[in-house]
Formats: structure tokens, C-alpha cells, sequence
């Protein structure tokens, strides 16, 4: 493990904020958790566990400890009908994504070129396509920061929801994920009946989904090792039905898609569009001009830029539709994790 004081953030974020942090520790085992948790100088500190910063804004210097997550290693497991992976909480996703398909450990496939680590996918429940990590994964462990012990925490207590998990609430403080098991069906069968995955047909083979979800992730979303962002900006918001249905009356071409009972999700980056957002930039900052539900770094932004320009966007979709959006990206104050309206308060 290294500990490094006063550690500039600027490359473990992807939007490429430039901020600080009282102490930066990387941790490569497991062990290096419990020796994190017993000295006196670090214990007391904010505590925010970072994996590829991929989902992550900083608004402020972090006033506490940043535990950069190296933890790597994937293990196989051979079930009766299915494939068990265990994987580090530090590997990267979509480089397990490919490492599964060339294995052929199918059902990741639309799950293709989401940024960021392992760790980071139950904490927002990621999902594309028509699949979720939520359908995928058999137990989370993590590190206690309270009694020092790992714990195996079965996929059923983890409160998955859209983009939500138990890591977001109950276990955001207390808990460090170190590895999470994915279960993958031998028996596979393709989720193919979104988006652009519908034109491949009713048996589509898991490297044409792959191909597919990889060709129009990169040609909607911008590379963020070339220009800053953190990918969707924004959650689809989830709004009662009869609004759905009268904002489908006045735009017919509108997505909108079932959702529980009563409910109906659109799609956030039409709407961003629709208030003719593409491109628009306050300082630094910008929509990105391909997708609107992508805000990009055009170089040196600061945070208030972000901020501002987040704010305004919300305000033009509200003011538009009526509909409140809610950003999906993590926004971090000094001592922790903080939201658009209380930056802005």
C-alpha cells in the first residue's frame, strides 16, 4: 500500500477536475483495508473509496482520505448451470467484459464499454441495453469499516434498484466492496430487444451484441481519456404515467418506456435535446454536441462550470416538460457526498 499526502485527483477522475485530498491510500490487498482502519491519523477522516472515477464530480477538495481501489483478480467457479466469477473490486469492467466473451462466460455482453471498475458496478447497479448488474450477480463482499471483518452480502440484500443499491445508502460509509460475484448462465440467451440490438434479430450471437453495443457506445459517447466527461450525466427519470401520456400527446415522438406500475420512464437525452441543449457551454463546460445527456470538460473546466451547467439544464428540462431531472454522476463536497441543489444553496 501507498500513502501519499496532498494527492492531486486530477487523473483518478474522468471529467479531469482538479482537486485534492488530505491523504491518498492505493490499496492492492485486502489486508491493506484493516491497516487503513487502525491507524490513529486516517481512521477519523471522510473516507470516499475510488475506483476508475468514472461516475464522480468533485466539487470542492476532499478533506479526508481517498482509498484508491487496486484490488485485482478474477477466479472461475463451475456450477451445474452456470459459470461463477469472483472479481476483484479494482479490474476494469469492460476489460472483463471481453476477458468473459473470449472465455465464453456469456450475459455481460450488453454491458460493454461501461466506464469505470468492478467495485463501482453494484454501487450504481449499472445497466444498458435492456440488462442490469442486478440480473447478473450472485453476492457483493466487502470490507466492514466498523467491526474490520469481510462480509459476503447476498445479491437479494443488496437493494438493487435504477441505478441504486444499499452501497448508495445504508452501507455508503461503512461498507468497501473487494470483489463481487458474478453468476452467468451456461443455457444463454440474448437480450436483444433494445435499441439498436433489435435490428440483429430474434438469435443474435453474444459477440454481435458485443460488436453492436460497442459501435454505438462509441460513436454517442466521447472517449473520456479525449474529452473529460462521466458518461450519462443524468438518470431517465421515472414519472406517473398520466404525464407520460400527456407529454406523448403533445410530442408523439418522445421515448417513453413502461416501468412499474402506474409509472413510465423517458429517455433524459431527448429531453436535454429537445430544449435545443447540444453544444451548449457555460465556460469551460458543455453538452456534449453528440449527446445531450453527456457534459464534457473542454479543457480546464472548473467545478462551478459543471455545477452551473448542470443546474441550468435541469432548470431548461423542468421549465419545458415538467419533469425534474436527477443526476446519476456522484457529487462529492469537502467531507462527502453532496447533491446539485445543496452545492448550489
Amino acid at each position: 500500500m501507498k500513502l501519499t499526502p496532498h494527492a492531486s485527483l486530477s487523473t483518478l477522475n474522468t471529467l479531469g477536475l482538479d482537486a485534492h485530498c488530505l491523504w491518498l491510500a492505493d490499496v492492492t490487498r485486502p489486508d491493506d483495508l484493516a491497516q487503513l482502519r487502525t491507524n490513529p491519523e486516517l481512521a477519523t477522516l471522510p473516507r470516499l473509496v475510488l475506483g476508475g472515477g468514472s461516475n464522480i464530480l468533485f466539487c470542492d477538495d476532499f478533506a479526508g482520505l481517498v482509498v484508491h481501489n487496486g484490488l485485482k483478480g478474477i477466479t472461475l467457479h463451475e456450477e451445474s448451470e452456470h459459470w461463477l466469477l469472483h472479481v476483484a473490486a479494482g479490474e476494469n469492467w469492460h476489460e472483463l467484459v471481453c476477458h468473459a466473451l473470449q472465455q465464453g462466460w456469456h450475459g455481460l455482453e450488453n454491458l460493454a464499454l461501461i466506464p469505470g471498475t468492478v467495485g463501482a458496478a453494484p454501487v450504481q447497479n449499472i445497466g444498458a441495453y435492456g440488462v442490469e448488474l442486478a440480473s447478473v450477480c450472485a453476492y457483493v463482499e466487502a470490507f466492514n469499516w466498523q467491526s474490520g471483518e469481510v462480509e459476503r452480502i447476498a445479491a437479494a440484500d443488496c437493494r438493487f434498484g435504477y441505478r441504486d443499491s444499499i452501497f448508495k445508502h445504508d452501507y455508503q460509509d461503512s461498507h468497501v466492496i473487494i470483489a463481487v460475484g458474478l453468476r452467468l448462465p451456461k443455457a444463454w440467451r440474448p437480450v436483444a430487444g433494445y435499441g439498436p440490438l433489435a435490428a440483429l434479430g430474434d438469435a443474435p450471437s453474444p459477440q454481435a451484441i458485443f460488436d453492436t453495443v460497442c459501435a454505438t457506445r462509441m460513436a454517442k459517447l466521447p472517449d473520456p481519456a479525449v474529452l473529460g466527461n462521466a458518461g450519462s450525466f443524468f438518470k431517465n427519470p421515472v414519472v406517473p404515467a398520466a404525464l407520460a401520456e400527456t407529454l406523448k400527446q403533445q410530442y408523439p415522438q418522445m421515448p417513453c418506456y413502461p416501468a412499474a406500475e402506474g409509472q413510465a420512464k423517458l429517455a433524459a437525452g431527448w429531453l436535454i435535446d429537445q430544449c435545443g441543449l447540444k453544444g451548449f457551454a457555460i465556460g469551460r463546460a458543455a453538452v456534449h454536441q453528440e449527446q445531450a445527456l453527456v457534459l464534457v470538460n473542454l479543457g480546464a473546466a472548473s467545478a462551478m462550470e459543471l455545477i452551473a451547467l448542470a443546474a441550468h439544464v435541469r432548470d431548461s428540462v423542468e421549465h419545458q416538460f415538467g419533469v425534474v431531472l436527477e443526476h446519476e454522476v456522484r457529487f462529492m463536497g469537502r467531507s462527502g457526498e453532496t447533491w446539485l441543489d445543496e452545492v448550489l444553496a
